[in-house]
C-alpha cells in the first residue's frame, strides 16, 4: 500500500528550445508548395530550352546523348539567380492570395493582428531564399558552369564537323594567339593551310606557325608539316625551322592543360572574389569602357539578383492582399507580369551601365530599389 500511495514526481518533458509560432508556421507551409512548384517549373523550362538548342549536335552532328545531357544538367545552377526570385514572388502571391481569398487575413486583422505582423513570416521566407540563392550562385554555380563549359567543348570535339570557319581570323582571348584556316577538307575534320600567330610582349608577333594540315585529337590541335618562325622584339627573323608535328591545346591554348584549367573569364564561372580581383586589375591598368562596365555589372549582380528574392516578396504581399480574393489565376498572371517588368528594368539598366551612361553598380541595383520602394509603399497603404 505504501508503494501505491507514494507520490512519484512526474517527469518533466523538455520543451523545444525554439518553436515557430502557429501563425508563422501556417503561412510558411502555405508558401513551400507554390515555391517548389515555381522553382521546378522555371528550372525545367531553362533545362529544356538549353537541351533543344543543344539537340542539333545530337541529331545533325551525332554527338553522344549523355554528353549533351551532362552539359544541360551542369548548366542548370546558372538559372538560380533568376529562378529563386521568381519562385519567391510566385509563392508569396499564391499563398497570401489563398489566405486572403478565404477571409483569413480579415479574421486576423479583426482579432487585432496588424498587417506587418502577418507578413513577417513571408518576409523571413524571402530572406532565407536570398541566403540560399546567394550561396548557390557564389559557390555552386561557378564550378557547375565551368564543368558545363568543358563538356560543351567535349561535345564539339566529338561531332563530325569542326567548329572552325575557314578564311576567318580568330583570336583566342586567353592566350592572344590568332589563327587562320584557309579551308576545311571534305571529311570536316582536317584543316588545310593553317597559320597561327603568337603575340610578342613588345611588337606584333614573336612566333608564327604555318602548317599544311591540322587535325583535332582529343582536346588538342595537331599541326602537321609545320614551318616554325621566330622573331625578336624588333620584328626581325631570328630562326626558322621545319617541324613534323606541333600540338596546341584547344580552344587555342598554349598547352592542353590550360584547356582544363580552373581559370575562366566567363563571369558565370567566377565567384565575387575572382570578379572583384579582375575588376581591380583592369582598373590598375587604366582599362575602362564596355568591358569594364560588363565586369562591374556582373560583380554587382552576384548580390543584386539573389537579393531580389526579398524584393519579390515585398512586391507580392500588397498585390496578394489587394487582389487575392479574385482567385489563383490572377495570382499566377500577376507573378508573370511582375517578373517580366522586373526583367525589362534589369535589361534596360544594364544597357545604360555598360556604356557608361549610368554607374554600373547603381544600374545593377536600380530595379531592386524601384520595385522594393513601390512594394513597401503599397504595403504601408494596406496597413493603413
Amino acid at each position: 500500500m505504501a508503494t501505491l500511495t507514494h507520490r512519484q514526481p512526474l517527469r518533466r518533458v523538455g520543451a523545444p528550445l525554439f518553436r515557430i509560432p502557429i501563425l508563422d508556421g501556417y503561412l510558411l507551409r502555405e508558401m513551400v508548395g507554390p515555391f517548389l512548384f515555381a522553382l521546378g517549373a522555371f528550372l525545367l523550362f531553362w533545362a529544356l530550352n538549353i537541351f533543344f538548342l543543344a539537340a542539333d549536335y545530337i541529331i545533325n552532328q551525332h554527338a553522344p546523348f549523355f554528353l549533351v545531357l551532362r552539359f544541360v544538367v551542369f548548366r542548370i545552377p546558372q538559372a538560380t539567380p533568376m529562378a529563386f526570385p521568381f519562385a519567391s514572388l510566385f509563392a508569396a502571391l499564391l499563398a497570401m492570395g489563398r489566405v486572403m481569398g478565404d477571409n483569413e487575413v480579415t479574421a486576423m486583422r479583426t482579432a487585432g493582428i496588424p498587417v506587418m505582423r502577418i507578413v513577417l513570416s513571408p518576409f523571413v521566407f524571402g530572406l532565407t531564399m536570398f541566403a540560399i540563392s546567394y550561396g548557390i550562385n557564389e559557390w555552386v554555380a561557378p564550378r557547375s558552369v565551368d564543368l558545363s563549359t568543358r563538356t560543351f567543348y567535349q561535345i564539339i570535339y566529338h561531332t563530325d564537323a569542326l567548329p572552325v570557319e575557314p578564311q576567318f581570323f580568330r583570336k583566342d582571348p586567353d592566350t592572344g594567339n590568332t589563327f587562320y584556316v584557309t579551308q576545311v577538307a571534305p571529311d570536316n575534320k582536317t584543316m588545310m593551310d593553317v597559320q597561327i600567330f603568337k603575340p610578342a610582349k613588345y611588337g606584333m608577333w614573336n612566333e608564327t606557325l604555318q602548317a599544311k594540315t591540322a587535325s583535332v585529337v582529343g582536346s588538342s590541335l595537331v599541326l602537321h608539316d609545320v614551318i616554325d618562325t621566330r622573331y625578336n622584339n624588333d620584328g626581325f627573323l631570328t630562326n626558322q625551322q621545319r617541324v613534323n608535328n606541333v600540338t596546341i591545346g584547344l580552344p587555342l591554348g598554349e598547352t592542353a592543360s590550360q584547356f582544363v584549367s580552373q581559370v575562366n573569364n566567363d563571369p558565370w564561372t567566377m565567384s565575387s572574389k575572382s570578379l572583384r580581383a579582375q575588376v581591380n586589375a583592369l582598373q590598375a591598368q587604366g582599362i575602362g569602357g564596355t568591358a569594364m562596365g560588363n565586369l562591374e555589372i556582373n560583380l554587382a549582380d552576384k548580390l543584386a539578383w539573389p537579393f531580389s528574392c526579398i524584393i519579390g516578396v515585398v512586391v507580392a504581399l500588397p498585390l496578394a492582399l489587394r487582389f487575392g480574393k479574385r482567385g489563383k489565376t490572377l495570382g499566377i498572371a500577376l507573378s508573370i507580369i511582375a517578373f517580366f517588368v522586373y526583367y525589362l528594368m534589369v535589361s534596360a539598366a544594364a544597357a545604360f551601365g555598360r556604356n557608361g551612361a549610368l554607374n554600373p553598380y547603381l544600374a545593377a541595383w536600380l530595379p531592386n530599389l524601384i520595385m522594393g520602394t513601390a512594394g513597401a509603399l503599397l504595403l504601408l497603404l494596406e496597413e493603413r
